[in-house]
């Protein structure tokens, strides 16, 4: 073969680049100021195969807590050779998987399901688990024409922009999260109580120490039930402070996620990717869209136990 010359550099390149070559050209565009991030000139079939790839985009969930991709033509193969880079993956109990890929959860709503509305609230995934998913990575098969956009909200953030008398006084809560008083509460009392059985609630502290970053999360959401040692000599001087103190700061630490600032909305289109930080985030699904269709379908990842 001919050397390049210096009149044409290009001379003699290879016809095709390695993925892990590309991640100087990633074109990454922050979507707010505290969260999200769309991520270009990748494409994740690719990065389902190359380590490198991999670890670059890890690096910039870290930094953004949620990542978004566009225009992903990805096989369900591919969606779960992806997401298992960063861990094993696991079915939901109550939301149906795909028979041929175990972990691959379809979250499929039509005009049929019009009451089938518990997404709609600030959450973060399976946190009823003693051990909540590291993250998840959300494929858009089909969406309606307008509406049905996702939220994401920082829970870091949210926790440091918390009053320093508030961050004291939760420093050493802890709290239950349920998915027998969530997904449980419109079943039967059969299988509502079967499904407490295998899955108790878990109980989890209220500030979470990150495990990968040391940042200190807020940790309460739509899954939080109680406070398991909030009646104390230091909070409660009656009986009767015990439940109207714990109930109204609860209350006040999951509306956290409320705050505009903390958020960032993104609209779908078909073949768009989402990839979040389960640890550092909550997530709310906009149920804006009957009568039409909404095809999701999510790989969540395994985490660990958040002491």
């Amino acid at each position: 073969m001919t050397p390049p010359s210096s009149e044409n550099p290009l001379q003699g390149a290879p016809a095709v680049v390695h993925a892990s070559a590309l991640k100087t050209s990633l074109h990454v565009e922050p979507l707010t100021c505290t969260i999200g991030a769309e991520i270009g000139n990748v494409d994740l079939g690719a990065a389902s195969r190359d380590p490198a790839l991999v670890a670059e985009i890890r690096s910039l969930l870290l930094k953004h807590r949620v990542l978004f991709f566009r225009d992903q033509e990805i096989t369900r193969a591919e969606h779960v050779a992806f997401a298992r880079h960063f861990g094993e993956l696991e079915d939901h109990p109550v939301a149906g998987s795909d028979p041929d890929y175990p972990g691959l959860v379809r979250i499929y709503k039509s005009p049929d399901t019009p009451n089938d509305r518990y997404e709609n609230a600030w959450h973060t995934d399976a946190t009823w688990r003693e051990k909540p998913p590291f993250g998840c990575v959300l494929h858009c098969v089909e969406c309606p024409p307008v509406g049905g956009d996702t939220v994401w909200a920082n829970m870091v953030e949210a926790y440091a922009r918390l009053p320093e008398e508030i961050k004291t006084k939760i420093a050493g809560l802890r709290a239950r999260h349920s998915i027998e008083a969530s997904f449980g509460a419109a079943m039967p009392i059969e299988k509502r109580l079967a499904l407490r059985a295998q899955f108790p609630d878990a109980e989890h502290p209220v500030v979470r120490i990150h495990p990968e970053t040391g940042e200190k999360v807020l940790f309460v959401n739509a899954f939080t039930t109680h406070f398991t040692n909030y009646h104390t000599p230091a909070n409660v001087r009656f009986g009767q402070d015990a439940n109207p103190g714990a109930n109204l700061l609860l209350n006040y630490l999951v509306s956290q996620a409320n705050v505009p600032e903390f958020q960032v909305r993104f609209r779908w289109k078909k073949n768009t990717v989402a990839f979040w930080d389960n640890r550092s985030t909550q997530h709310y699904a906009v149920m804006d869209y009957p009568p039409c269709h909404r095809k999701m379908e999510r790989a969540g990842i395994m985490g660990e136990a958040t002491y």
